[in-house]
Order: structure tokens, then sequence, then C-alpha cells
């Protein structure tokens, strides 16, 4: 039997988006199930969900109350992945900044590797449509991180991920609670340090073309302060991962 994937698609306001992104992810891998997390969407965008899903066996939808973050719509997709038998899971945009062309190349890499990061900042990544000031952000988030954790991952801040079921049970998703580029930096340390095989594939992002960013100035704060506290915490989190793991081995 081959192994299932699933890509997480989180949603707030995507109408103009959803109903042209899933066929195209679709039609990459037979392998490929979607889930999509909408958070409450006042344009129907979770109603649209609703109907691709019915439409479709390899759509799914969950719904939450309101609007509860990036962060949390992934981990709410992390555990319902978990609780059902998929190998590979899926971080994807639903706006067409990940273009869904990339997930068969993620998906290849993922033979050798646990994390596989869609990377903008390794040769023959790069992004588009994007002014100077937010390259400079970009850019600059990106190295701040990388000092202040000490690690050789060049795009910390991507949000375009191909993760392997067992990284999602070894790195205590209980414990994260970041949000926003801190939440993928998180996932991707947390993972490094608990010994996982990290490997970035070069992907171009386009910026939206419909809707509006997610991203505010209180996440790109939030980066600035919390990143620091990730040296601590995740090694604390990665350490009682692995005690748990390891009272339940030893018989």
């Amino acid at each position: 039997m081959a192994e299932k994937a699933l890509v997480i698609i989180p949603t707030y306001n995507e109408i103009g988006n959803l109903g042209q992104i899933v066929p195209q992810v679709l039609s990459q891998d037979p392998r490929i199930e979607i889930l999509v997390v909408d958070d409450g969407s006042p344009d129907g965008t979770g109603q649209l969900a609703d109907k691709l899903a019915a439409e479709n066996p390899r759509v799914h939808a969950v719904h939450r109350a309101g609007k509860l973050g990036l962060g949390t719509a992934y981990l709410a997709g992390f555990k319902w992945a978990l609780e059902r038998d998929y190998e590979y899971v899926f971080e994807m945009d639903a706006d067409f900044s990940h273009d869904p062309r990339y997930l068969g190349r993620l998906l290849d890499a993922a033979r050798d590797a646990d994390l596989v990061l869609g990377s903008r900042y390794v040769p023959g990544g790069g992004v588009e449509n994007w002014g100077f000031l937010r390259r400079l952000i970009s850019r600059g988030g990106g190295l701040y991180a990388r000092l202040i954790l000490r690690v050789d991952v060049r795009d910390l801040t991507g949000g375009f991920k191909c993760i392997r079921r067992q990284v999602l049970e070894g790195i205590d998703l209980d414990s994260v609670r970041a949000e926003g580029y801190v939440f993928q930096i998180e996932v991707t340390y947390r993972a490094l340090l608990a010994g996982f095989r990290v490997r970035e594939v070069p992907i171009v992002f386009a910026d939206r073309t419909a809707g509006t960013s997610k991203m505010s100035a209180r996440i790109a704060i939030e980066a600035i302060w919390l990143v620091p506290r990730l040296r601590r915490s995740a090694a604390a989190a990665i350490a009682r991962s692995g005690e748990r793991r390891q009272a339940v081995e030893t018989p």
C-alpha cells in the first residue's frame, strides 16, 4: 500500500483561492489528500471546503470557532493526521504563494530526509513580486534566527514543508505555543534538536494574487523576542518527548 500524504491548508477568507488550489494540489500525486482547516471564515470559505469534501473523498475539512492563528491551525491539522494513517504531512498556504507543482519534489526529497523545507534561500530558490522592505525583513529574520539558534538552515521562516510522521510524534507538539514566523522556526528547530534529517529544496515563492496577507506587525515583533527563548524551551520539550518514548518502549 502506498504511503499517504496529507496537505494541510489553513484558511481564513480564502474563497477566491480554495476552489482553484484544491484540484491543482490533488493532481500532483495520487497519494496526496487535503485537510482544510478553516477559522470560521465569514466569506464562505468553510462552506466551500465542505462542498469540495462532499465531492471528493481525498478532501477533508475541519472548522474552528474563529480566527485562532496559523500555528494552532497547523497543530490541529498535525493531530488530525496523527490520528489517521498518513506518513507525510505538508504545510501549505492557500494563496498560491506555495506553488502546487513543488509538492512532488518535496515528497521525493522526503525519501531520504525526515523534514523537507521548500527553501527560498538555497541555489535555485527565490521570491517574486516582493518589495525591498519585505525582502529585508525576511532575510534579516532568517539570519537572526540562524545566528541565535546556531543552525545551518537557510530558510528557517518558510512555511512550505513536508514532514514525516515520526517527526510530529517526536517533537512534543502539545508544548508548541508560537505563531507565524516563530512557529515555522520552532518546528524545524525542534526537528534538528531531536536528530531528524532536515533537507532544503529550492522553490520560488510568489506573492499572493487574491485575498490579503495574514502576516501582521504583531507576528513580526513576536519573532524578535521569542526566538532567543526557543533554545531553552525547545531543548526541554525534546528531552521530555524522549523520556516519554523511552518509558513506552521499556517493558
